[in-house]
């Protein structure tokens, strides 16, 4: 059920034996020279929907704009400020609880975006579970299995794949492979930490962070779609019973 094409009505029949929603929160920002910028939101979304389907939860439209900062330098990015993203997640977070829709699952897909998700959360009397789609085993193992270090840690080929199945794919059977990261900066730069927009662009300039999105396949995003919506429906429902 898609909160924005439902009527107040069926909303208030929901509300009256149930209190979960799932919120998903992605980005618009470059993803590569293959990936679509609103790749983040698109997977959120995707898993969000087909989690939907098997857990009868309402989704609530994504939450799409975000802080990407370090990605300014590529066109089509758009960031938020931290403070500007913590006070939209938080008023979001506060309309839904009005209405008895206070179990909030919050289903995200870019990591800058973990900080300020917590600290809304924390600044509000709803209950509020985030995970990150690819916090999940099952969608792990496979990531692991088809990728290995190549995953990187941006543009990745798993989120590229989930894209190519929902969306379309962009042919570039010559993409090299980009430079491959030290554990030593995978652990500097968690959590999207890249820092000054010319900096990264200098660095990164294809937009890659050692992730080798020309291993994507849609065949792999079917069943890394499948594995992540099976994996929410069932800890969605752990939550919300």
């Amino acid at each position: 059920m898609k909160l924005e094409n439902m009527t107040w009505l069926e909303v208030e029949t929901y509300i009256a034996s149930r209190q979960g929603v799932i919120l998903p929160t992605g980005s618009i920002e470059q993803h590569g020279p293959i990936g679509l910028i609103g790749t983040d939101a698109i997977c959120a979304r995707e898993i969000s929907w087909r989690a939907a389907d098997q857990c009868g939860a309402i989704v609530a439209p994504e939450l799409a704009y975000a802080p990407a900062p370090f990605n300014m330098g590529f066109p089509g990015t758009v960031s938020l400020s931290i403070e500007v993203y913590t006070e939209l997640v938080l008023q979001v977070i506060s309309s839904l609880a009005h209405h008895g829709l206070n179990k909030i699952y919050i289903l995200n897909g870019h990591g800058a975006n973990l900080a300020p998700l917590r600290e809304a959360a924390g600044r509000t009397n709803a209950e509020v579970r985030i995970r990150s789609w690819w916090d999940f085993e099952s969608v792990n193992a496979l990531r692991s299995e088809w990728y290995g270090d190549w995953e990187g840690m941006h543009a990745t080929p798993s989120e590229v794949s989930i894209t190519q199945h929902t969306h379309r794919r962009i042919e570039a059977p010559d993409l090299a492979a980009p430079r491959k990261l030290t554990q030593d900066y995978i652990r500097a730069h968690a959590g999207d930490r890249h820092g000054a927009p010319e900096a990264h662009r200098r660095d990164f300039p294809d937009g890659r962070v050692g992730s080798h999105s020309g291993l994507a396949r849609p065949e792999h995003g079917i069943l890394l779609l499948k594995s992540a919506a099976d994996a929410l429906a069932a800890d969605y429902l752990s939550f919300v019973e």
